[in-house]
């Protein structure tokens, strides 16, 4: 049997015979063979070429990114010494209220509240990050961010501590005598054993003596509670104000109470005035301090405007 064979038939647009060309079925498969790896070649070609521009740009953003990752470590780093800067200031400033406050300074190691590495087996994160030099900084950063934030933490509960601390002083020190309770003159001192002016014998002198005009001011020295008003023979018109912590003051020969029983007064609150009821010569305030049950000298209560300020 013949093998079947296909006649092609080319006919120029010009002037010219046409031309004719016979293809056996052989031939007619290798040209289309050829074809079609032509085709296949020319596909691979242009997705191998698509493929490397579209890997180079994500490469060219890639290397974008980590400079830029770079740059914004760097930033963090700059920022993180000022901080710690920041955090070693407050912290100096800390343990100087802290003495303020009567409290004990903390502890240098602990104070430092465990600067350091980690410790233990590295997480896959940290293996995958220590791996250039970029995520070795990264977690550089992140170990000392860590620190500073527990040094952070540890001086800001310091500060919750101290300002309960000056906060119990303040209460403390406002209710403590500090001041003269009037204007005047200091004629006669505590003392265990004095000669007294009336009875014309040695007696003991249990507070001081201020001579001041009639109707001078009497201020309470400090905070505290008024617990009595009365009268007494021998000390005329006086009060006695409960400061609290086993202090008590007492004021006598007064021309006039201000306060009642039982009434908060403040310090430097006008609470009676200068007189001469009782045993006295002469317009003056007697003013004791009793602590813990015991006559102590109102002087060692009584400091200079410089530091009462």
């Amino acid at each position: 049997m013949a093998e079947q064979r296909w006649t092609v038939v080319v006919v120029p647009h010009g002037s010219g015979g046409s031309r004719t060309l016979q293809l056996s079925r052989r031939a007619l498969k290798i040209v289309a063979s050829g074809i079609g790896v032509l085709t296949l070649a020319t596909v691979v070609l242009g997705f191998t070429i698509v493929s490397k521009s579209v890997d180079l740009t994500r490469l060219e953003r890639l290397e974008r990114r980590n400079q830029a990752l770079v740059e914004e470590i760097s930033r963090a780093q700059q920022n993180l010494a000022v901080l710690q800067d920041t955090i070693a200031a407050i912290s100096n400033r800390d343990q100087q209220i802290r003495l303020l406050a009567g409290l004990d300074p903390i502890d240098p190691d602990v104070q430092q509240a465990g600067i350091g590495g980690p410790i233990g087996p590295s997480s896959e994160r940290e293996l995958l990050l220590g791996e250039t030099a970029e995520g070795q900084r990264a977690l550089q950063l992140g170990m000392e961010l860590s620190s500073l934030l527990r040094r952070a933490n540890l001086v800001a509960a310091s500060f919750d501590v101290v300002v309960d601390s000056l906060q119990t002083h303040k209460s403390r020190l406002e209710r403590t005598p500090s001041i003269m309770p009037t204007m005047g003159w200091l004629t006669s001192r505590f003392t265990r054993e004095r000669f007294h002016p009336i009875h014309h014998e040695a007696r003991p002198h249990q507070g001081i003596d201020v001579a001041a005009p009639i109707g001078t001011p009497i201020v309470a020295p400090a905070d505290g509670r008024v617990i009595d008003v009365s009268t007494n023979g021998g000390y005329g018109k006086m009060l006695t104000v409960d400061h609290g912590n086993g202090v008590v003051t007492r004021y006598a020969h007064c021309s006039k109470i201000l306060v009642k029983v039982g009434q908060r007064v403040r310090r430097n609150e006008k609470i009676a005035l200068v007189g001469k009821t009782g045993l006295a010569t002469a317009p003056h305030l007697h003013y004791e301090v009793i602590r813990s049950g015991r006559f102590v000298d109102p002087w060692t209560f009584i400091l200079p405007d410089i530091i009462v300020d």
